[in-house]
Order: C-alpha cells, then sequence, then structure tokens
C-alpha cells in the first residue's frame, strides 16, 4: 500500500457534491439515469453551475449544451487551459462516470482560487453535453461540437421516442443556429486534463488507487441493419424463411468469437443494441438493427477485423436470402497523450508519495476529440472490480481525493509554465 502525504485539496466538499449530483436522476441505492438533454440532465447542470458560480468562476451554456465555468488569466490572450468530462449518464449507470472529472476539476480550480494564484492563462471548467452517446447513439458531442468535429445529419438524429438531437438542444434552451459562436479558434485551446474512473480492472489489481493514461484506444461504432420478410410464425416453413433475427444472431456470434479469437490482444468488441421489427411473438422478424462497439489500440487489426466482419454479413445474409446495410456511427484511431502533461501528472503524484502505473484507455472520453486540436492528458481513479455503466460502480472518496490532488497539483505546475517552456516541450 503507498503511504502519501500533502493533500491540499477540500475531500470533504467533494465527497459532499459528488453525492449531491448523484440524487439527480437516482435509480435504485446508487445508480444514476441522466441521459443527455432531458429534465435530469438540466438539473445536474443547473446544480453544478451554481458551485461553479459560487467558486467564482463566470458560467455559461453554450449552443451545444456544454456548461463552462472560466477562470481568468492575468493574460487572456493565451490559450486556455481546459479541464472537465461529462455528467450525462448511461440509462442504467453509476454515479462516477464523468461526474467526479467536472466535480474534480471545480475543486482543484477552486483551491487553485482559495490559494490566491492568478493563472498565467485563462482556466475552464467544462462538463461536456453528451458524452455517453446512449440517448441519440452517437457521443462526444459537446467537445466535438466546439472543436469542430461534427458531422452532417447530427441533429436529426432521434431517440427511442422519436425526439431529435436538435429538437432536444432547442428545449434545453440551445441554439443551433450559433453553433458557428460555439466553435473555438484554431490553437485557442492549449492543453486539456481529464480526471476520470478508470472503467477496468487494472489499478485495483496493481493495488493502485491512481494511474496515469497514456493514451486512447480508436472505437469503431457501427449500426447494421438486416431485412428480411416477415411471416406467420405457424405456418411459414423452415426452408422457405427469411428470418432477419436469425442472420443477425448468426453474424453476433461470429463478431464475438472473432474479437475473442486472440486471448493476448486488447481487442474489444460489443453488440449493446438490438431492435427487431415487428417485434411480435408470432411474426416472422422482417427487420432487425442493431450496433456494433469494436476498439483496439492497433489500427490495422481493427481494420482486419472489421473486413472480416463485412465478409461474415455477406455470407450470411447471402445464405438466408436477407439484405443488409451498415452506417458507421464513430471512427477514431488511437490518441496518445502528450509527453509535457504526462510528465507534469506523474511529477505531482511524486510530490505526494504516489507512484502512477501507466495504462491506455479503452473507454473513450471527451479528451479524444480534444486531442485533435491541443495537447491533452488523463488520470484514471481505481474503479472497485473494473465495474461501470452499472448502478454498482464504485471508487473510494479516499481515492477521488488521492487523483484530484494529483489534478490540482498538475494544473498549477502547468500554470507555472512560461509559454516558451510549453513550446519547447511540445
Amino acid at each position: 500500500m503507498q503511504t502519501t502525504t500533502g493533500i491540499g485539496i477540500n475531500h470533504l466538499r467533494l465527497e459532499e457534491r459528488i453525492e449531491q449530483l448523484s440524487r439527480i436522476g437516482r435509480i435504485g441505492e446508487t445508480g444514476v439515469c441522466r441521459l443527455a438533454l432531458t429534465p435530469e440532465d438540466m438539473e445536474g447542470i443547473i446544480q453544478v453551475r451554481l458551485w461553479m458560480e459560487e467558486a467564482g468562476l463566470l458560467t455559461r451554456l453554450d449552443p451545444f449544451g456544454n456548461l463552462i465555468g472560466r477562470l481568468e488569466g492575468a493574460d487572456p490572450a493565451q490559450p486556455i487551459l481546459m479541464i472537465g468530462s461529462h455528467i450525462d449518464s448511461q440509462p442504467y449507470g453509476g454515479r462516477y462516470d464523468g461526474a467526479i472529472g467536472v466535480l474534480g476539476a471545480l475543486e482543484a480550480v477552486q483551491c487553485l482560487m482559495e490559494s490566491g494564484l492568478q493563472p498565467p492563462m485563462p482556466i475552464e471548467v467544462v462538463a461536456f453535453c453528451d458524452e455517453e452517446g446512449s440517448r441519440f447513439n452517437k457521443g462526444l458531442f459537446g467537445s466535438r461540437g466546439i472543436t469542430g468535429q461534427l458531422e452532417e445529419g447530427e441533429l436529426e438524429r432521434q431517440d427511442r421516442n422519436g425526439v431529435t438531437r436538435r429538437e432536444a438542444l432547442e428545449a434545453f434552451g440551445c441554439s443551433v443556429e450559433k453553433f458557428t459562436e460555439g466553435v473555438y479558434a484554431p490553437g485557442s485551446i492549449g492543453s486539456y486534463l481529464e480526471l476520470h474512473i478508470e472503467q477496468g480492472p487494472v489499478l485495483e489489481s496493481l493495488d493502485a488507487p491512481v494511474g496515469l493514461v497514456t493514451g486512447i484506444s480508436g472505437p469503431l461504432w457501427l449500426t447494421v441493419t438486416i431485412k428480411g420478410m416477415a411471416g406467420h410464425a405457424g405456418s411459414v416453413p423452415m426452408a422457405m424463411r427469411h428470418d432477419a433475427l436469425v442472420g443477425s444472431a448468426r453474424v453476433i456470434a461470429a463478431f464475438d468469437d472473432m474479437v475473442r479469437a486472440d486471448p493476448v490482444a486488447p481487442t474489444v468488441g460489443t453488440v449493446g443494441s438490438l431492435r427487431v421489427f415487428p417485434d411480435s411473438r408470432n411474426i416472422i422478424p422482417e427487420e432487425v438493427s442493431f450496433t456494433l462497439d469494436l476498439r483496439d489500440m492497433e489500427m490495422e487489426r481493427r481494420n482486419q477485423l472489421e473486413a472480416r466482419l463485412m465478409n461474415v454479413l455477406a455470407e450470411v445474409c447471402s445464405q438466408h436470402g436477407l439484405t443488409y446495410s451498415v452506417a458507421e456511427d464513430t471512427n477514431s484511431e488511437p490518441r496518445y497523450c502528450a509527453e509535457r502533461i504526462k510528465a507534469a501528472i506523474r511529477s505531482s503524484a511524486e510530490e505526494i508519495g504516489l507512484s502512477l502505473p501507466e495504462l491506455m484507455s479503452g473507454p473513450f472520453h471527451d479528451a479524444l476529440a480534444l486531442s485533435y486540436v491541443c495537447d491533452y492528458g488523463m488520470i484514471f481513479v481505481r474503479s472497485k472490480d473494473g465495474i461501470s455503466h452499472h448502478p454498482s460502480e464504485y471508487s473510494s472518496p479516499e481515492d477521488i481525493a488521492l487523483g484530484t490532488e494529483v489534478l490540482y497539483r498538475t494544473i498549477r505546475k502547468i500554470c507555472s509554465l512560461l509559454p516558451a517552456d510549453i513550446e519547447s516541450e511540445g
């Protein structure tokens, strides 16, 4: 067990805020359902905004639904140090995913202000809109929005109730006509930091409360639609059927087999959502739509798996007399953390007696979108049993406090660097 010293953040304040935020959208004793751009999300935004303003930050809700709290720097023209994460959740999520990154960032910046230090550059604490992507089936909306990475048709994406993202944004008080105003100018963001729970078992296996992230694996999200022919379940002979669900099941099973084929590879694949039409007990399924999530640190291996999947899809549909289409929802290559920021995080941890294991992130985060416009770094906090996206998700107050302390000290280190130092190290 590592011995730490010199914790300076207000861990009780942080712990109480995490608990209070978790009551918004609570399901059961420990779960949270706070989907993006819902009344629960707005209630969370209002609460976090209140805490930001109490701390002395100037706040705004931008056109993309991002909540931004700004601390002005001695030189407002310097590139921004941005820190944040998200407060939206999965439909059956936990209280720590994203939330500790927003509230930890606020705690760190509030401590900076209480110490009397004015940073040389502006600092912005951001609660990004719809990181999860669980409502409109495409995440990182707010972070992609401010970095100019939104794609055609995103506003017309619908949730399960037929509500479009455009309608949800407008109900949230956001003006989609002002998107251009919300995009940050190239070079205006200098660095990005994100604190997040690990959502995996590595840190716990190493008995380490905090870890240093080296990069984020590349996610590929696909939506596959397979079409056949409906018919009466009692009268159509088996040999004459064009069952879209049977074909889908064969593709899904083959996908799982190919992802598991190399047990030492970090490849992961998931089918997380499936819709059947007409969805009736005694009707042969005519159309099935399902999502595919494929992630790997090696693009070549991921591309090979995608190609094999396409071959399986074509073969299965041919055998069963089906047709299919594939929509690409997300496609990103692995993105690596900046060496200068990793060095600052590592040094900050050493100051309090922590030696940080280094690990890759399988899940994507808002840092993935920011990595295309600035240097970024991430700090992971240990997850009990590696569980996340589930009400039993848990990170201890002590571990969260340590991660936030490392974040706080990293912010101070970045603030102490002169612009020339940053340029020379970049």
